[in-house]
């Protein structure tokens, strides 16, 4: 598939996504968000992807929030009308992992899309924010709920209520990133990771997902039950058979998504 906005590759197993537009930090309007849902429904499609990687071009900007030209402009009814909350969604629901690759600012819309990733690897140097307030509106992709269960309600409250930019070890300490790595060794990590990823079952990685993602918003009752099924729709897998037979014979599980 050919974007304006962004760039695909696929590389072993890894289907990366990359924001291009450096000129503009990277930042998102209305026709970027909706090639970033395209794109992520088109590798979930592709049966050779089994992990999602989503970056920026460069080395300065993840994504920098929304194209504030752009934005100026919005009327009320516009916000009804926007794709934003859909499309984060789409990538919090999505069927393989989702790794946001941060490699710098991670503001606004830019923040929101990593809180929806189910990894958040970034570069020592990267910044995280919701400054949305200092232009007198607030997170509206999602980013008062996704950020709130993520890193709890205080936190949340400190970075939407004060739009203060906090850097990657702050992001670090509050929960709102998995990791931190150096500038030099980027990309090689963010490569590791998603290899490791990708070496598991991809149809456990699923259904793990989804009871993980439905833990937040059930109750236990429903969760317990809900796991219980996943359960037993593994146990019908090859990959189950694979995995367990590879563990007793000591040898590296070879899966195939079936």
């Amino acid at each position: 598939m050919n974007f304006e906005y962004l760039l695909l590759n696929v590389e072993d197993h890894i289907g990366t996504i990359t924001v291009n537009r450096p000129e503009k930090r990277n930042a998102m309007n209305s026709e970027s968000w909706i090639e970033l849902r395209d794109a992520v429904s088109y590798f979930n499609r592709m049966q050779e992807v089994r992990v999602i990687v989503i970056t920026g071009a460069g080395d300065q900007s993840f994504v920098s929030g929304a194209d504030i030209e752009w934005l100026r402009d919005r009327q009320p009814l516009d916000i009804y009308g926007s794709a934003v909350q859909d499309v984060l969604l789409s990538v919090y629901q999505s069927k393989k992992p989702v790794i946001a690759a941060i490699n710098g600012y991670a503001l606004g819309g830019g923040c929101e899309l990593a809180t929806v990733c189910d990894f958040r690897i970034a570069s020592e140097h990267a910044k995280f924010g919701q400054p949305e307030i200092t232009l007198g509106i607030l997170p509206a992709g999602g980013g008062t709920q996704q950020l709130t269960r993520l890193i709890g309600l205080p936190r949340a409250k400190e970075l939407i209520l004060t739009g203060k930019i906090i850097n990657a070890q702050q992001a670090f300490e509050y929960g709102l990133i998995n990791e931190i790595t150096s500038k030099e060794n980027f990309k090689d990590r963010i490569k590791e990771f998603a290899k490791s990823l990708a070496s598991k079952p991809p149809v456990a990685l699923m259904l793990a997902k989804i009871a993980l993602n439905e833990s937040v918003t059930t109750d236990l009752n429903a969760g317990l039950a809900l796991e219980k099924s996943l359960q037993a729709i593994l146990f019908s897998t090859q990959d189950k058979i694979e995995g367990t037979t590879a563990f007793l014979e000591k040898r590296e599980a070879q899966f195939i998504g079936k």
